[in-house]
């Protein structure tokens, strides 16, 4: 049996592969790879652009990522889809946590300030005391107001995509937004979350909150986030937007209120070994006929 792996560093975090098992890289071209009759299980490269169907063996996809709108629409029937879920909680949490600190506590300004070699009085704001909301409360969600709690943060209001105890569905946002201070966006592209955070929901936001969208950036609608932006309504920071990579003339770069990193909050070293350390779990577990973990369902 042969399992396909994209050459990427940390690789060896996967440990040894289960008897009888061969791990080798994904290549360029699977569907001319001499091997392809006997791969059952890969781990691709986010990159990847067309679907498996050539691998007549293929039973199982494992993701290094959390989320998979870059590959559900590429499985082929009858193979399982495996997410990343859990790998990369504590990196994008410490991201969120940056993200909140570094608006709240004036990092563009300061920045801003020392390039230009300017002293002025920074207006700085508390964390502590504040409302935050959470959108697609999961385990990155929980791992989030893990770390919030030493900050004495006012509240923390969870939202997801249905109700349960404690965790509000997600077509109550609108009617929550307008009273929160912060609202974490860490929603999953699909069908149901493009766009969400249109004009309608952006507006009802409380004057002066900050949005941090590290979910995916088509959840929100860009358009309509310049406009608040630039009106100095809200304030965001974004690790994920719409269109990406962003073009060097778009305006997003230009915008006021606004601190940009490029989809890079969940690529830590630990997060990488943690995801490697799953696919060889997983593997060791579709090799024992074990139940597989973050098995994706409608489209999730």
């Amino acid at each position: 049996m042969i399992a396909w792996v994209e050459p990427s560093p940390g690789r060896e975090a996967m440990g040894e592969p289960p008897d009888g098992w061969t791990v080798a890289p994904f290549p360029d071209d699977p569907d001319s790879a001499p091997d392809r009759a006997e791969v059952e299980f890969v781990v691709p490269n986010w990159q990847i652009s067309r679907s498996l169907d050539g691998l007549p063996a293929l039973k199982v996809i494992q993701t290094r990522s959390a989320g998979v709108d870059w590959i559900v629409d590429l499985v082929p029937d009858g193979v399982t889809l495996c997410s990343a879920r859990g790998a990369r909680d504590a990196a994008m949490a410490e991201w969120v946590l940056w993200a909140i600190l570094a608006d709240i506590k004036a990092a563009r300004t300061a920045a801003e300030q020392q390039l230009a070699r300017e002293w002025e009085h920074l207006d700085l704001r508390d964390l502590q005391g504040a409302r935050v909301l959470i959108v697609g409360h999961g385990s990155i969600g929980v791992a989030v107001e893990e770390r919030l709690a030493p900050f004495e943060v006012a509240e923390v209001v969870r939202v997801a995509r249905r109700a349960r105890d404690g965790v509000h569905a997600v077509d109550e946002l609108e009617s929550l937004l307008p009273a929160v201070d912060v609202v974490v966006n860490l929603l999953p592209a699909t069908p149901q979350t493009e766009g969400l955070f249109d004009g309608r929901r952006l507006a009802a936001m409380r004057d002066g909150a900050l949005l941090v969208n590290a979910g995916r950036g088509g959840t929100v609608d860009t358009d309509a986030l310049l406009a608040e932006l630039e009106a100095g309504r809200v304030r965001a920071v974004l690790d994920v937007t719409e269109p990406e990579p962003l073009p060097p003339e778009h305006p997003l770069w230009r915008a006021p209120n606004l601190i940009l990193t490029p989809h890079s909050a969940g690529d830590t070293p630990g997060a990488e070994r943690a995801a490697w350390r799953l696919a060889g779990e997983q593997l060791h577990r579709y090799a024992a006929g074990e139940p597989l973990l973050n098995v994706v369902r409608e489209g999730y």
